[in-house]
């Protein structure tokens, strides 16, 4: 017990936050705002046949994140195939790097970024030359 099974993803701009996600990584989203009485919508992050987990975009409901404050939540990452074509969506699509894509030592590369709503949440990919 205890597995992650859903993530949220709190957004000041709801489109502008889809927009990023869907171009960046390809995902879809369902409108459960009923459920939820505020702006919510289911994010599916991939194929059911692959691991990993879907979550949502959720409205926003205190102030932003501040520029530099330390991390106070979770960080998401997203595995991906071809690291430095997602960096370039991320930034084409209104994401900053918070910290650069480094090596995993015979693991991965890896590194962290801002979206439009200034989360952080970094990218993975495995690859055992990294160095």
């Amino acid at each position: 017990m205890g597995r992650l099974i859903h993530f949220e993803i709190h957004v000041d701009d709801m489109e502008r936050a889809k927009r990023f996600y869907g171009e960046v990584f390809g995902w879809t989203f369902q409108d459960w705002s009923d459920y939820a009485g505020m702006p919510y919508f289911g994010a599916v992050t991939g194929d059911e046949s692959e691991p990993g987990i879907n979550g949502a975009l959720m409205q926003r409901q205190g102030p932003p994140p501040e520029k530099n404050q330390a991390l106070n939540g979770y960080a998401c990452t997203m595995g991906v195939e071809d690291y430095d074509s997602i960096e370039a969506k991320i930034i084409n699509n209104g994401g900053k790097v918070a910290l650069s894509k480094h090596a995993l030592p015979g693991m991965a590369w890896q590194g962290y970024y801002i979206d439009t709503e200034g989360n952080i949440f970094g990218i993975h990919q495995p690859d055992e030359n990294a160095k």
